[in-house]
């Protein structure tokens, strides 16, 4: 099994529409057919960097994250919805983890 988690920097004070957003987009990717068990929204309380989200997800290997992205980006209303979050983004990266029991 593998943890992706997808860390944004959001801009100064996005904390609030970034979560509302990315709950919708979460709902939005459940509706295209990835399951909303593998997901949870993560903000930072303290750190390094004010304002960042996290949105991490599981995944049976490799290609199983492949194949739920190509779903999702294929998606008109996935692709319709991305914009909104990404304006209120400066940055971010992906980590790519095995989970190991």
């Amino acid at each position: 099994m593998i943890l992706v988690r997808n860390v944004f920097q959001l801009k100064f004070g996005q904390s609030r529409d970034a979560v509302a957003a990315w709950k919708e987009g979460l709902a939005i990717a459940e509706r295209a057919g990835v399951p909303r068990g593998r997901w949870r929204l993560l903000t930072d309380l303290a750190g390094p960097d004010f304002y960042t989200l996290v949105l991490e997800g599981t995944y049976d290997s490799l290609a199983d994250f492949e194949q739920q992205g190509q779903r999702i980006m294929t998606d008109a209303a996935w692709r319709a919805w991305y914009p909104k979050a990404a304006a209120l983004c400066e940055g971010g990266h992906r980590e790519i983890l095995t989970i190991v029991d």
